[in-house]
């Protein structure tokens, strides 16, 4: 915790699976949770991830995983904030952020109306 990459990147841009490419995440969706992780209201497209029960550790929770490359991402909480009150608290490791200014050279130019 607060010693990751985008944990406090307040920059426009989307945050997509480090492995597969797949759009995860906006800026506008990210809030500061106070947890040190990187944290988001709601996916990009809850098409592109998947969730599972996680009983690691002793604690029930709840797993988000990129759906295509089934990797690990974070998981999910009930203690988010408004619209959704849920917080995706996600590894920065698992992510890359993309800019703004470089969504459409980089194929996201679809997703530009998302972080405008």
């Amino acid at each position: 915790a607060f010693n990751n990459e985008y944990w406090d990147n307040k920059r426009e841009g989307i945050y997509v699976d480090i492995v597969s490419g797949e759009p995860l995440f906006s800026s506008k969706d990210k809030f500061e949770s106070g947890t040190g992780w990187p944290s988001f209201t709601i996916p990009i497209d809850t098409r592109f991830i998947v969730k599972k029960i996680d009983k690691s550790f002793g604690m029930n929770r709840i797993e988000v995983r990129s759906k295509y490359a089934d990797s690990h991402l974070g998981h999910v909480f009930n203690d988010g904030i408004e619209p959704t009150n849920l917080r995706y608290c996600m590894n920065s490791a698992a992510m890359r952020f993309v800019p703004k200014d470089q969504m459409q050279n980089e194929g996201y130019g679809e997703y530009l109306w998302l972080v405008e």
